[in-house]
């Protein structure tokens, strides 16, 4: 992995995730080829979910076919900027409900979950990716054949690290700052227990 974005205070984490971060600097010559997204793709269908109720769905578009013309035309805002030099796009749908109507409440948590999967498997293949948030979900809806019941959740970038010398200033910096909130901000105390 690249050494740009240094992480700072983590202990004792495997270098596949404390190496990790969202880059909006992709190499726009690389090309991802079939067994490499597949190999993605299998190890995002293989996370764990509640119950075995695998609520994800995926569409894979790779740079210059026209699923990637169709997805990225989705793409909102600044994001339009960077993502197109990613060598695929790949949109990550959950199912919140069961054919029969049941709520699925952990839908969400297990399609992060396949992100999450798909986001190692890209680090130990080389590769960088940046999901966002920032897309027409009614446009997806039309694009695709999204099923009752199945919600649009985001759009994961894929590629190559980038030269960042190629991005503007503003997004220059936030390649290079990269940080978390410290722990004690993050675990929940016992309501009462001592501090």
């Amino acid at each position: 992995m690249p050494d740009t974005a240094p992480t700072t205070g983590a202990q004792d984490v495997h270098p596949l995730l404390s190496e990790r971060w969202s880059t909006r600097a992709f190499d726009p010559g690389h090309v991802l080829d079939g067994e490499t997204a597949g190999r993605l793709l299998e190890a995002a269908r293989w996370s764990p979910s509640a119950s075995n109720t695998q609520p994800w769905r995926f569409a894979l578009a790779l740079r210059g076919t026209p699923e990637h013309e169709v997805l990225f035309g989705t793409l909102m805002g600044f994001n339009t900027a960077w993502a197109a030099n990613a060598s695929a796009l790949v949109l990550v749908a959950v199912e919140r409900t069961t054919p029969e109507g049941k709520g699925l409440r952990w839908a969400d948590l297990d399609a992060g979950q396949a992100v999450a999967h798909l986001t190692v498997q890209a680090a130990a293949e080389g590769l960088v990716v940046h999901a966002m948030g920032g897309f027409e979900v009614d446009a997806v809806r039309e694009a695709y054949e999204v099923p009752e019941g199945v919600e649009p959740l985001v759009v994961v970038a894929v590629g190559r690290q980038g030269d960042l010398a190629t991005l503007d200033e503003t997004s220059r910096r936030r390649e290079l700052e990269r940080s978390r909130r410290p722990l004690s901000e993050l675990v929940l105390p016992l309501r009462g227990a001592a501090r």
